[in-house]
């Protein structure tokens, strides 16, 4: 597996949605699922996010916005839309006694609207687990993607699809930012190039893509800078120039940062011993795994697993 798919795998759209409004200025939605991730599509009209640290950002129709949680954060049709008299909405998914949305956003409204209303497609992502938090370490609290007007006709037909309550469409609708989440972090990362977390610009890399996919496939394996130029078909020392240049460490620190980031999402979210772990992530015994871990985060694992729970 590579590392996004990895990162995104505790990570996902599961009936947290709301399909689609159409709203007429002067609105104001505030978003208070404290949602790792917020995914917002403006399909017509627009409108500004306004963040709790005081960000705001401009989206319009074609754009796609990607919020880091777990703030509270607000979208309005204009930033002074807050100070005077305007429809307020609000969406929180994930406790047990709300729905996800107001009664006004949880209708759906298709081609109802007027010409100059906003319409949305909102999806705010679960997430279990601990896996995902090395994602959100090389996120902006928010990004915003452009695409062309096909792609959203393409989106609002099959959200279209998703509404009609029928067997299926809650699924299908969840599936369906999924997907979108991860083409809109791809073609994110893809734009900002060197700014991109080096777990995803050497996947790009013609020489270190065949070594990072054999590790992130097979963690435990006992891997060296032998093996893994010979992944990637090149020397030894060509490959751990080209890995510190493009990575910005040399590669068994990177092997180790990744072990040990995997291990502390299984102590956090699993009931494996530590023995356990320690073979999971590539160590032969729990003393040397210990020993790494604390190097590495400043505590012992029994001493992280009991923090995190």
């Amino acid at each position: 597996m590579d590392p996004l798919s990895s990162l995104l795998s505790g990570i996902r759209a599961e009936g947290s949605v709301v399909s689609h409004a159409v709203l007429t200025a002067p609105w104001n939605i505030t978003f208070a699922d404290a949602a790792p991730l917020t995914m917002v599509n403006v399909l017509r009209g627009g409108g500004t996010l306004l963040l709790s640290d005081g960000t705001e950002r401009a989206i319009t129709a074609g754009d796609t916005a990607i919020v880091r949680g777990p703030a509270r954060f607000r979208l309005a049709d204009e930033p002074d839309t807050v100070h005077r008299p305007h429809t307020a909405y609000e969406i929180n998914c994930f406790t047990a006694d709300a729905a996800c949305a107001g009664q006004e956003l949880d209708g759906i409204h298709w081609g109802t609207g007027p010409e100059e209303a906003t319409s949305l497609i909102v999806g705010a992502y679960r997430a279990s687990g601990h896996r995902h938090e090395r994602l959100l370490r090389a996120l902006p609290p928010v990004l915003v993607v452009s695409e062309d007007a096909e792609v959203c006709a393409w989106l609002e037909s099959s959200a279209a699809d998703a509404a009609r309550l029928s067997a299926g469409s809650q699924a299908l609708m969840d599936r369906l930012l999924d997907w979108a989440l991860v083409c809109t972090l791809r073609t994110w990362f893809d734009r900002v190039g060197a700014d991109a977390p080096s777990w995803y610009r050497g996947l790009a890399d013609p020489v270190l893509a065949p070594a990072l996919h054999a590790f992130h496939g097979r963690p435990a394996d006992c891997w060296t800078v032998a093996s893994l130029a010979a992944q990637a078909g090149v020397s030894r020392a060509l490959f751990a120039r080209r890995f510190t240049e493009l990575m910005g460490r040399p590669p068994l620190t990177y092997l180790t940062e990744c072990r040990m980031d995997d291990a502390a999402s299984l102590l956090a979210d699993t009931d494996l011993s530590i023995a356990q772990i320690a073979k999971t992530v590539g160590y032969a015994d729990a003393f040397g795994f210990s020993t790494a871990f604390k190097r590495h985060k400043g505590v012992s694992p029994s001493t992280f697993r009991t923090a995190a729970a």
